[in-house]
């Protein structure tokens, strides 16, 4: 298989990893996400490019750039999830394979944060399980592909 690349989108306050609510999103920061996805994407021969926007609106031009550039898209839209339906619209629209992601199992947390707009256009979505949810990301786009290819 050749080698893929994914465009990771990251959402609201996740620049602020580390410092916000470490309880419930973990003592790594940001730049330590970022060194993780990498090393990851390596091993797995992936290429990466890794975005993060507290701004909607720059979130759907990156979404809607991604389409004839990027393979697929991990993205964690934080707090857009449970709102945007813009990022839902483009995500559909560019009908690249996406994979949904979040740091905090959204099942153990308050109501409002159990409706994913941006998840009804992902194969699947992977919560609560921290940094390595982003690994595991990469795992489920690798074996769409190569599904895809049989």
């Amino acid at each position: 298989m050749e080698q893929k690349n994914i465009l990771i989108i990251n959402g609201p306050n996740l620049n602020l990893l580390g410092k916000r609510e470490p309880e419930i999103y973990g003592s790594g920061t940001y730049e330590e996400l970022l060194r993780f996805c990498e090393a990851k994407a390596e091993r797995r021969d992936l290429e990466i490019e890794v975005f993060q926007s507290n701004h909607e609106g720059e979130i759907v031009d990156k979404i809607q750039q991604a389409l004839g550039a990027f393979d697929g898209i991990i993205i964690n839209a934080a707090a857009y999830t449970h709102t945007s339906i813009a990022i839902l619209d483009a995500l559909k629209a560019v009908g690249l394979p996406a994979v949904e992601v979040h740091l905090s199992d959204l099942s153990k947390r308050e109501a409002f944060r159990q409706i994913s707009y941006a998840g009804m256009a992902c194969i699947t979505s992977i919560t609560g399980r921290g940094f390595e949810g982003y690994a595991a990301a990469m795992d489920v786009l690798a074996e769409h592909w190569e599904n895809s290819a049989e």
